[in-house]
C-alpha cells in the first residue's frame, strides 16, 4: 500500500469524514420548525451541540424552510440539507450578534473582520455542509435594517460608511465564517443572499469545496468567496454570480499566507474582479493553481493577482481562462500599501487565456453594480506594473488571445509617448486596473518588471486606437516571440522606455514583420535591443 503522504489531501479528507458519520439524526425531531416563521436558532444549535457530544453525525435537514439566527458548528458534525430544504437567514440583526467597535480593522488576534455569519465554525476539526438544499441568507432585507437602525439610532454601527451611505462589512453578517479549522467540505448546495460576504475562510486547512452554486447579489462587498491565509484547499465545479470579487484569495496577516490552493473547473460572474489575490496581502500566496475558468459579463480583471501590504506572492500558474464581456484580462500589481517593506510578486505563469474586453461596462444590465471611476478614460489595457526599486519579476505570458475594443479619443484621455511620467505611481493606492487613470497603451502597459516573457501573445483592436499596442517602461529582459499584434491603425506598436535586455522574435503587425513597420523607441536608457526579426 502506499504511503498515505502520496494520496492526495481531499481523498484522505472524504475517507475519514465517511468513517466518523455513521450515525444520522433529523434535525425535526430535535423539534426545528420548517414553517418559514419559527425561528429555530436554539432549537438547531442544540441539535449540533447534542450530536458533538455524541461523537459526531449527520444532522438532516428535509423539504422545507429553517428560519436561524447564527449557529456554530462544532467537531465532527456534517449538516446534510435535502432537495427542497432551505436554511433561511433572519432578518434580525441581534440575532447574529453585535459588530466589532474596531470594524474591519485586523490584528494578529482579530483573524475576521468580523465572527458574525449565518453559520459560524472555529478551531474546530472534520465539518461538513452537504446536499442539494439551499442556504439563503435574505441579505437584502437584512442589511436594510441594519441600515435602518443605525439612523434610527437604535442600533449603531460601528465605523458606518457615511461616503457611500451603507454600514460597513464588520457590521453585516455573512454565510459562512469559518476560521482556524480544518478538514472542511462543503459540497452541492445554493449559497445565496449574505447581507456581506458569502463564504469566508481564514486560517483553514484541508478544505473541500465543490459543485456550489453561489448567488451573492444582495447587496454590496458581497464576495463569492474568501479564502485567507488558508492552505490545501480545493475549490472545483462551482457557478458564482457575485456584485464583488467572485473567488478573492486574501491574507490579512503578516507571518501568514495562502498556500496550495487549487481552483478548477468554475464559471464566474461579478461585478468587481473573477479571480483575484488581494487586496489584503499582508501575508502573501505561495503555490497557487487556477485552471479552466469561465468569466463573462465581468466589469473588472478576469485575472488580478496583487501584492500592496507586504505579502510575497510566488509560484502562481493560472490556464484555461475564457473571459467574455469582461473589462480587463489581466492585472499584477506590486505595491506598497502597508507592511514595513514591500512584497514581491515572482515566478507568475498565465497560459490559453482567451478575453473578449467590451467598449463600456460589461455589466450595465446588472441590478446591482460597482462603482463607476470617476474621470474620463480610453478602455483600459492590461497590465504589469511594480513600484520604483521593487520590479514585477519573471512572469511568463504564453498562448494569450485579447480582444480590445479600440475606439480611443484624445479628447477621453491622451499620455504623450514622450512624457510617459505623467502616469502616476500610485506607490501606496488600492489597486485596480483603473488605479492610474489613461493609460498610454491599448494592449499592454508594463513599468517596473523584470523578466517578462510574452510567447504567442494575440492582441487585436476591433476599432481604432491611436495608442500603441505595447508600452515598456524601466524594465529589463523582456521577451516576445512567435506574437502578433492587430491594430485599426498605422501608429507605432512598441515604445520602449529606459528598457534594457529586450529580445523581439517573429513578431507581426498586421502580418508584417515587426522589422518593417515603424518601432518608437525612447532613446533615453534603451539599450540591449537583441533581436528585431
Amino acid at each position: 500500500m502506499k504511503n498515505t503522504k502520496e494520496v492526495p489531501f481531499f481523498i484522505l479528507l472524504f475517507l475519514s469524514m465517511n468513517l466518523l458519520w455513521g450515525q444520522e439524526y433529523m434535525i425535526t425531531d430535535f423539534g426545528a420548525k420548517p414553517d418559514g416563521t419559527t425561528l429555530n436558532t436554539k432549537t438547531i444549535q442544540s441539535a449540533i451541540d447534542k450530536v458533538s457530544k455524541k461523537g459526531g453525525g449527520k444532522i438532516i435537514f428535509p423539504r422545507g424552510e429553517f428560519l436561524s439566527g447564527s449557529i456554530s458548528l462544532k467537531s465532527n458534525i456534517e449538516l446534510h440539507l435535502q432537495k427542497g430544504s432551505v436554511l433561511l437567514g433572519s432578518t434580525d440583526p441581534d440575532d447574529y450578534g453585535q459588530d466589532d467597535p474596531k470594524g474591519p480593522d485586523l490584528d494578529e488576534n482579530k483573524v475576521t473582520p468580523s465572527r458574525m455569519a449565518l453559520i459560524v465554525a472555529n478551531n474546530v476539526t472534520n465539518i461538513a455542509l452537504t446536499g442539494q438544499g439551499t442556504i439563503d441568507g435574505q441579505g437584502m432585507a437584512l442589511a436594510v435594517t441594519i441600515d435602518s437602525l443605525h439612523h434610527l439610532g437604535v442600533r449603531r454601527v460601528h465605523n458606518y460608511n457615511y461616503r457611500r451611505m451603507r454600514p460597513n462589512e464588520g457590521s453585516r453578517p455573512m454565510l459562512f465564517a469559518f476560521t482556524e479549522s480544518k478538514e472542511i467540505t462543503v459540497t452541492g448546495l445554493h449559497l445565496k443572499n449574505s447581507a456581506c460576504w458569502g463564504l469566508f475562510f481564514e486560517r483553514c486547512s484541508d478544505m473541500v469545496l465543490d459543485s456550489l452554486k453561489v448567488t451573492n447579489r444582495a447587496f454590496w462587498n458581497n464576495d463569492g468567496m474568501d479564502i485567507t491565509d488558508c492552505k490545501n484547499v480545493k475549490v472545483t465545479n462551482c457557478n458564482l454570480d457575485t456584485a464583488d470579487d467572485g473567488i478573492c484569495l486574501k491574507s490579512h496577516t503578516p507571518g501568514y499566507f495562502n498556500d496550495n490552493i487549487y481552483v478548477a473547473n468554475c464559471t464566474i460572474r461579478s461585478s468587481a474582479s473573477a479571480v483575484k489575490f488581494g487586496t489584503a496581502s499582508h501575508g502573501g500566496f505561495k503555490n497557487i493553481t487556477i485552471a479552466n475558468i469561465k468569466v463573462f459579463d465581468t466589469f473588472r480583471s478576469a485575472i488580478a493577482i496583487e501584492s500592496v501590504d507586504g505579502g510575497d506572492i510566488e509560484n502562481i500558474k493560472v490556464s484555461n481562462v475564457i473571459a467574455e464581456n469582461t473589462g480587463n484580462a489581466i492585472f499584477i500589481r506590486l505595491g506598497h500599501r502597508a507592511g514595513e517593506k514591500p512584497g514581491t510578486i515572482k515566478n507568475v505563469h498565465i497560459k490559453d487565456v482567451k478575453v473578449q474586453v467590451p467598449f463600456g461596462r460589461p455589466d450595465i444590465d446588472y441590478d446591482l453594480r460597482g462603482p463607476e471611476v470617476d474621470f474620463f478614460h480610453n478602455p483600459f489595457p492590461s497590465s504589469i506594473v511594480g513600484i520604483p526599486g521593487h520590479n514585477v519579476q519573471n512572469v511568463i505570458l504564453e498562448n494569450i488571445d485579447i480582444s480590445f475594443p479600440g475606439r480611443a479619443s484624445k479628447a477621453m484621455g491622451y499620455i504623450p509617448l514622450n512624457d510617459l511620467d505623467r502616469v502616476p505611481e500610485k506607490i501606496d493606492d488600492y489597486p485596480e486596473f483603473s488605479m492610474f487613470g489613461e493609460l498610454p497603451a491599448w494592449g499592454f502597459y508594463v513599468r517596473h518588471a523584470e523578466g517578462v516573457t510574452f510567447k504567442n501573445v494575440t492582441i487585436n483592436a476591433r476599432n481604432t486606437d491611436f495608442r500603441p499596442a505595447y508600452v515598456f517602461d524601466r524594465v529589463q529582459n523582456i521577451s516576445i516571440t512567435d506574437s502578433d499584434v492587430v491594430p485599426v491603425s498605422t501608429a507605432d506598436q512598441l515604445v520602449l522606455k529606459d528598457a534594457k535586455n529586450i529580445s523581439i522574435s517573429n513578431v507581426k503587425v498586421n502580418g508584417k514583420s515587426i522589422a518593417k513597420i515603424p518601432v518608437y523607441g525612447i532613446t533615453l536608457g534603451l539599450e540591449g535591443i537583441e533581436s528585431l526579426d
